[in-house]
């Protein structure tokens, strides 16, 4: 069973930049999506973005033009560039495939967006 660890978040002022890094213990390759959500206190986790082998990245429109998600099958490993950060993106994020398996939830990494 493939297990998944976010790493990365911190305190960061608003306009900040952050990347955040989820390991996995196996290969990735074989996931055709893999995603990152985000659970803010009091919410629903949500998807904010994904990325597709096939197809591509998506990207919420809640995020779009500010973050940015790759993947490097290579390093099993899947990325997300977050910049121009903002205080309603504070959040515990994770990853996950697209759709998610509960198996597959990690610790999560904070962010917080604060100055």
């Amino acid at each position: 069973q493939v297990q998944l660890v976010e790493s990365g978040g911190g305190l960061v002022q608003p306009g900040g930049s952050l990347r955040l890094s989820c390991a996995a213990s196996g290969s990735i390759s074989g996931f055709s999506a893999m995603g990152w959500y985000r659970q803010a206190p009091g919410k629903q986790r949500e998807l904010v973005a994904l990325i597709n082998g096939g197809i591509g990245p998506n990207i919420a429109d809640s995020v779009k033009g500010r973050f940015t998600v790759s993947r490097d099958n290579a390093k099993n490993t899947v990325y997300l560039q977050m910049n121009n950060l903002k205080p309603e993106d504070t959040a515990v994020y994770y990853c996950n495939t697209v759709p998610a398996v509960s198996n597959y939830w990690g610790q999560g990494t904070q962010v917080t967006v604060s100055s």
